[in-house]
């Protein structure tokens, strides 16, 4: 649907983030770690670096899950049996949310040491 107003597209927005919610107990997962992460910088109040590091690390990470979901959701759709190619897909795809939590992972490691270390 293209050429729509600002609000009608962010509600689509919406709706796809509340279906991965729904659907997805990873996305539930990020999220949890998303608001863990939050009330750690409430906490320590550390620098506006961190905050934007730890914030932006977390974002990515929820934000390459919800590719995640929505590729996989298409893919079943258009191909609902097994294929090596469609495993594949997955398994990159799943490789990019590993990545990105490993990196999210390091940002937090590198955010404690710096608070403890």
């Amino acid at each position: 649907m293209k050429n729509q107003n600002i609000l009608r597209r962010m509600c689509f927005a919406l709706a796809g983030i509340r279906e991965s919610w729904r659907s997805e107990k990873s996305f539930r997962a990020h999220v949890a770690v998303f608001l863990g992460v939050l009330m750690l910088l409430l906490a320590t109040r550390p620098a506006p670096l961190w905050w934007a590091m730890l914030l932006l690390a977390d974002g990515a990470m929820m934000a390459m899950e919800l590719i995640n979901t929505a590729v996989e959701k298409l893919v079943d759709h258009i191909h609902p049996d097994q294929h090596s190619i469609i495993g594949v897909v997955k398994d990159t795809l799943a490789g990019a949310v590993l990545l990105s939590c490993c990196t999210g992972g390091c940002v937090l490691l590198a955010f404690l040491w710096s608070l403890w270390g």
